[in-house]
């Protein structure tokens, strides 16, 4: 006597593999935005007790923001962490373990490591806006009583508000170029608070360059 056979034919396999392939993407595209949320979210947090780091600084120091004579081991933009770092509770030499220099997105540049795994950037994700280069906007020991606009003026930022690219929501998923503009940024200003922040790009300067066009949320010259 014939007996039904419980065996799976081939395409009845298929049609399982495909709906638990895609059921497993359901699951798995909540739990990745998940994950971004909380690393943009730890990002945010390092970056705001920095900034406060940074004003505590100007508030020992006459209410001046760090300057190149306190940074003799490299560019001030990276290196004002010495500056600084002590209010975080830091003592001693910096390393790649000072968690709370580290953005977890960091994925670095052109090393082919992230920025707060190298000494060359002193082990930090976060920049000072201190570039020193002719023409370049920043507020490298500047008084901040003299800055005009604090809630604008950038004071610490990812070092993707120099670009603009974006750790966080990436329109070139893990690659550093092209540059393109309002790429988001994790940046904290004079005045206190962070965000992130949408980045102006002209299409050939790089945003640290120059002030944005109006409109924008920020601004790196102090006045």
């Amino acid at each position: 006597m014939h007996r039904p056979t419980t065996a799976f034919t081939l395409p009845s396999l298929l049609v399982v593999l495909a709906t638990a392939s895609v059921l497993a993407t359901l699951v798995l595209i909540p739990l990745l935005s998940t994950k971004r949320q909380a690393r943009l979210a730890l990002c945010l947090s390092n970056l705001q007790q920095v900034n406060r780091a940074v004003v505590s600084f100007s508030t020992d120091h006459g209410g001046l923001l760090p300057g190149m004579s306190g940074s003799p081991a490299g560019e001030l933009q990276w290196w004002y962490k010495e500056q600084v770092k002590s209010y975080l509770g830091m003592t001693g030499p910096s390393s790649a373990q000072d968690a709370l220099f580290a953005c977890p997105e960091d994925r670095g540049y052109s090393d082919p490591q992230p920025f707060h795994l190298s000494e060359r950037f002193d082990y930090g994700s976060y920049n000072f806006n201190g570039v020193q280069l002719p023409g370049a906007p920043n507020i490298a020991g500047a008084a901040v009583s003299a800055i005009t606009e604090p809630k604008r003026t950038l004071l610490t930022m990812e070092w993707t508000a120099h670009a603009p690219l974006s750790w966080h929501r990436s329109r070139t998923g893990r690659q550093n170029s092209p540059f393109y503009r309002d790429a988001e940024s994790v940046v904290g200003f004079v005045d206190g608070h962070v965000g992130l922040t949408p980045i102006y790009y002209d299409g050939y300067t790089p945003a640290y360059l120059r002030d944005p066009l109006p409109g924008y949320a920020y601004r790196y010259s102090g006045n």
